[in-house]
């Protein structure tokens, strides 16, 4: 080749070098939007960057992260930022633990791994906008680092939507009688608990359920009833089978403070259990205590129209638990700061669960 055709096929290369160094390095991509916010209400025309793209909302939403699939509710708009991409995690060496540190807001896609502030590491099951690892349980799980391969992840009892972490955040000052295991043992007896329908109705059946079980028991510290003066007066002696226990003896007790001698009888006989000669198991068998709270929770109607259950699977809302447990006592514009506190508490411990807590939460 000749010197003068080398210097010109140099200086064309030179040019095509300098030209896309000059280009911008997106050119479509455009500035990205307010991240977007799982607790945050979005209608429809809302604009929202996530995993590198901007998304408008077609409609109302809320918790549900923006992206090609799932309810349609997000248009995606194209990358932003100049990267079509979130950025990567770190891939390290296999054996070794030099994951990121877990940084609060950031968006985690399913997959990664980090590295938490208590010196564990956790793996995100499922895309989400930085929640923490130890309480959103549902979206992390616990990484065995330096292992190969990966440790199957043990879920949670059942599919039981409550780990022992988040029950512990929920109840830090519980009596030790109220426990996860007993808890966990009871679900058995029940097994439509806390696992009917989506994902977001089960973790918000279990939360309305431990809600109003905390304010029945100020927090799961009281396992008998307080007021001892009222012990004399739960025996309905009309009926055939009487009080073989004893007169005072069908106060209330456990997570629902389960009361009356008709009570302890229909309990037991659904459960199996002879609670009627028997009430003290409610106050001393951590399993069966929880059972006589998830027997009230998903067979009785009490003063409402529905079970507990029934009212939080098929969306009738907090409001008719709080009807099904104390009906006009509270409900109606009676005693609305009662009813108030377990609405904070379902509304705290949906949060914990990282879920939201949908409609109708009063009655």
């Amino acid at each position: 080749m000749s010197t003068k055709r080398l210097l010109a096929l140099l200086s064309a290369v030179v040019t095509a070098l300098a030209v896309a160094v000059l280009l911008p390095a997106s050119a479509s991509a455009a500035a990205c939007g307010t991240p977007w916010n799982a607790t945050a209400v979005y209608t429809g025309g809302a604009s929202v960057s996530y995993n590198g793209h901007n998304w408008t909302a077609k409609w109302w939403t809320q918790n549900e992260p923006p992206s090609a699939g799932g309810s349609g509710v997000w248009a995606d708009q194209g990358g932003c930022g100049g990267s079509t991409d979130p950025t990567p995690t770190p891939t390290p060496t296999p054996g070794t633990c030099s994951y990121p540190d877990w940084v609060a807001g950031r968006t985690y896609t399913t997959g990664a791994i980090v590295r938490y502030t208590n010196g564990g590491y956790y793996r995100a099951t499922h895309d989400n906008p930085g929640y923490d690892p130890v309480i959103s349980t549902w979206y992390w799980e616990p990484y065995a680092c330096g292992t190969t391969p990966d440790p199957t992840p043990t879920p949670n009892p059942g599919g039981f939507p409550v780990s022992q972490a988040q029950f512990n955040q929920m109840f830090p000052s519980r009596n030790a009688f109220y426990t996860y295991q007993g808890l966990v043992d009871a679900l058995g007896a029940y097994p439509g608990f806390a696992a009917t329908g989506s994902d977001t109705v089960r973790r918000q059946e279990a939360a309305a359920f431990l809600a109003n079980v905390s304010h029945e028991t100020g927090g799961l510290v009281y396992v008998v009833e307080q007021n001892t003066a009222n012990y004399p007066h739960y025996c309905d002696t009309s009926q055939p089978y009487g009080c073989p226990a004893g007169q005072a003896a069908y106060y209330g007790r456990g997570p629902i403070q389960l009361s009356w001698n008709f009570n302890y009888k229909a309990a037991g006989d659904a459960l199996g259990i002879d609670l009627l000669h028997n009430p003290n198991l409610v106050q001393t068998d951590p399993a069966v205590a929880w059972k006589t709270g998830l027997w009230y929770w998903n067979t009785q109607n009490g003063p409402g129209t529905m079970t507990a259950h029934n009212a939080m699977v098929n969306g009738a809302g907090f409001g008719e638990t709080i009807r099904s447990i104390n009906g006009s006592l509270e409900c109606n514009g009676n005693n609305t700061a009662q009813m108030q506190h377990r609405i904070s508490l379902y509304q705290s411990f949906t949060q914990i669960l990282g879920t939201v807590p949908g409609g109708n939460l009063s009655c």
